[in-house]
Formats: structure tokens, sequence, C-alpha cells
């Protein structure tokens, strides 16, 4: 094997994570512009420059999420088990939105009528709104354990119910995360619009960058008086998996251990806040495409941060803090996750150039006479 177990464990600790920061990136920002649809647009000609902005690409952004949902099931099997089991109904919300985005996008302009137009528009927000929302309550779940326990044979059992993941630092989290997609769409759109449309983009995307980092420097003010999780046996990474060999005590400060250990972690956290106010800065400047790199990072920064706090966790368990899944035990074999990683060289940078390709020949501006003289054929 090219690598051994435990290089191999933090590795695909490392992949998921360019995973999940590729589909906040890329369909984050499709979602940020679905939820800017229905303020930026106001009339019809409007809304649909809004929505041809991302309608060559928002299905091919979906394959961020599939990879990541595929590399989830494949590398963290206990975990997406455990997940989709314990957020069943979390996850059949973000289901039910997601099923608006493809009829909204198909089916929206075949039908003159306003009501029907207008009512796909906010199909289409709802469609972004809710998964942005989702997600980033989920991942407050996580700081605050979820309620599951494994028995002898290592069958899962959620002990919680739906309305305890609507907390209040979860909701915050939520937030966080719906600001910040709109944050990273609106730059997106900033860049590919004009005139009215471009101006009422840089005035709600400016205001959601400055609030993204108000709310995501309230979550870290937070989270230092939650509870934290932290391995307290002997931990041996290259060994085999088995959740429930370890011991794990839960402490005051406790996710705040990692960024004691390595001071350089503090640089997630601080260029989340100040790339997302150097984004708001560069919007108001009409800098659009900088402002969707700097956006950009700020969503990458946001996302390790989280991912540092949590390490080695990838689901505590606050009904039994043992059986916490965590990057060293809740993993695939040796074998399946060297093949894995085989397969994920080969098809990332194949992503990434056809994504590449396809946005540079789609770019430019979507104007009002694009729209016209292709009345028939757009969204």
């Amino acid at each position: 094997m090219l690598f051994d177990y435990a290089t191999l464990k933090v590795i695909w600790w490392l992949l998921v994570g360019v995973l999940l920061i590729g589909f906040a990136i890329m369909d984050g920002h499709d979602m940020g512009v679905g939820m800017l649809l229905p303020f930026t647009g106001k009339t019809d000609e409007e809304r649909r420059i809004v929505i041809n902005s991302i309608g060559a690409h928002w299905e091919g952004n979906q394959v961020w999420f599939i990879t990541a949902g595929g590399a989830l099931f494949a590398a963290w099997p206990m975990v997406y088990a455990t997940a989709f089991s314990g957020f069943y109904w979390a996850m059949m919300a973000v289901l039910w939105a997601l099923f608006f985005r493809p009829v909204g996008f198909k089916y929206r302009s075949m039908v003159k009528d306003p009501r029907w137009r207008t009512s796909w528009d906010w199909g289409l927000f709802v469609g972004s709104f809710v998964p942005s929302l989702v997600f980033g309550v989920a991942f407050g779940n996580l700081f605050l354990g979820v309620p599951f326990n494994y028995d002898s044979y290592l069958m899962s059992t959620y002990t919680g119910t739906f309305w305890q993941l609507l907390n209040p630092f979860s909701i915050l989290c939520g937030l966080v995360s719906v600001t910040m997609l709109v944050m990273q769409g609106g730059a997106y759109l900033a860049h590919r619009t004009e005139g009215v449309i471009q101006a009422r983009t840089i005035r709600y995307a400016s205001i959601a960058a400055v609030l993204m980092a108000v709310l995501f420097i309230g979550a870290g003010v937070w989270i230092q008086s939650i509870n934290g999780y932290v391995i307290t046996s002997v931990v041996v990474p290259g060994a085999q998996p088995n959740v429930l060999a370890k011991e794990v005590g839960v402490v005051s400060g406790g996710w705040m251990s990692n960024f004691a250990k390595y001071p350089m972690a503090w640089s997630f956290p601080v260029l989340g806040v100040l790339m997302a106010l150097v984004t708001a800065g560069l919007l108001k400047a009409g800098r659009a495409l900088t402002a969707f790199v700097t956006s950009s990072v700020a969503v990458l920064s946001v996302i390790m941060t989280a991912g540092v706090a949590l390490f080695p966790f990838v689901m505590p368990s606050s009904t039994y803090p043992n059986a916490s899944l965590t990057v060293w035990d809740s993993v695939s074999s040796h074998f399946t996750l060297m093949v894995m990683l085989y397969a994920v060289v080969i098809f990332i940078p194949i992503i990434v150039l056809y994504t590449s390709w396809a946005y540079r020949v789609m770019r430019g501006k979507v104007t009002s006479a694009y729209i016209r003289e292709n009345e028939h054929t757009l969204y």
C-alpha cells in the first residue's frame, strides 16, 4: 500500500473536507443566487436574468454534492448510517426542498402567467434557503453532541427528536450558513449582471457578508462556553476501527483544545471574518470577481474552522460519549480507502478541469438583450 492506515485516515478527513468546501463554494453560490432571486429581480425579465446567470452551471455544480455524499458513504460508512438515521427528518426536509430546484428551473418560464412564474421563483428560494439553513443547523448540533448510541452489535439508535435539533446554538450556525451562501451567491451574481440588478445584489450581498462575520464571531464566542469532547484513552491511529474501544471525556472548552495545541489554526477563523469584510468592501468598490475569490476564501475558512475544532471527532455522541465517531474508528478498511484515493486522484482533476472550461465558455454578463434574443431557449 502507498500509505499506511493512519495516514489514509487523515487524508480522507482532508478529502471529505475538500469536497464539502467544493460543494459550499460551487453549489453554494447557486443556492445564494436562489435566495437572492425574489429580492434582486423585481420584474419577470430581471428574474430571468438572475436565473440564467447560473442556468448553465447549476446542474454541473451538483456533482460536488453527489461526490461528497458518495465519499461520506464509502469512507465513513458508520458516520453516513448514523447521520442519515439521526438526522432523517432534517435530511428529508432538505430533499423535499431540493425538489423545487430542477422543476423550478425547467418549468418556471414555460407558462407566461405571472402567478405561475412568481410561485416558482419562491420555490427556487425555498429550494436554496432550506438546505443552506439545515446544513448549518446540522454542523451546530455536532458541537453539542448528537443523541445516539450503539449496542453490542454496533447498531445505532437515535435517542433524540427532530425538534431537539432546532436549539439556539444550532440555529445560529444555520444563520451563519445562510448569510455565508448569500454572500457567495451575491458576489457571483454581481459579477454576471449589470445595472439595477447588480446594484441591488451588491447591497444585499454586502449586508450578508457583514452579518456573516458578526454571526461567525458570535458562534465562536458561544462555543467557548460549550462543553467539548476529548479522547482520554490512548489513541492508536493505525488500529482497526472499533467505535466502543475508546474513552471520551466532556470538558469545558474542549472544542478549543486544537487551537491551543496548534496556534496556526487561528488563521482559519481570522480569515473567515476578515475575508467576509473584505468581500463587502470589494463589492462596494465594484470589484465583483475579486469579491467572489475572497468570499470563497471566507467559505473555506469557516468550514476549516469547524473541522479543526471538531478533529478528530466527526460525530460526537451526547447520549454515550464513548460511542462518538472519530477519524480513527469510523472509517472503511485500509484497502477501500486506498482504492478510493486512486479514484479521487483521477476524477477530482477531471471535475475541476471541465468545470473551469464550462465557466470560461459561459463567461460574460447576462443582459436584457441576451434574454430577449433567446426568449424561447433560456430559463
